[in-house]
């Protein structure tokens, strides 16, 4: 119980800071004149992004580099079933095919890539599963 009601507590100052980290970019962002797009695909993707940047990186200082994988995957997964599948329930989206002949073939491929690099132990019987600098290079 004691966990929940700090779980519950720990999300005020994150929704709060999310929306003030954006709010106070987006402004800043328009007095210079930028352009929507311009800020929606950068500050707000910063925005949002932020959090998980924190548990990646106090994480993999503390030496858990699986809770920061397991975080990149996981908000990547969420971000798009719960995401795209909230907004299609509430409004069609219409699939250009551009998306379906490039875009979702790279997003397969990637996963891919991140399954067979974040997989040693499976794959190359190594005692531990880790992702190092070459892997880091890979992914670039």
């Amino acid at each position: 119980m004691f966990s929940f009601l700090l779980l519950i507590i720990g999300f005020v100052p994150l929704i709060f800071g999310g929306n003030f980290l954006v709010d106070g970019a987006t402004s800043v962002a328009k007095k210079y004149k930028v352009p929507n797009m311009v800020i929606g695909l950068t500050i707000v993707a910063f925005g949002t992004s932020t959090p998980e940047l924190i548990v990646n990186v106090i994480s993999s200082l503390k030496g858990a580099n699986q809770i920061a994988m397991g975080n990149i995957i996981g908000s990547n997964i969420l971000n798009i079933a719960l995401i795209l599948g909230i907004t299609t329930i509430i409004k069609e989206i219409v699939v250009k095919r551009n998306t379906t002949w490039k875009e979702i073939p790279l997003t397969i491929l990637s996963a891919v890539v991140v399954f067979f690099l974040a997989n040693d132990k499976l794959i190359d019987g190594a005692k531990e599963g880790i992702l190092t600098r070459v892997d880091g290079l890979i992914l670039l």
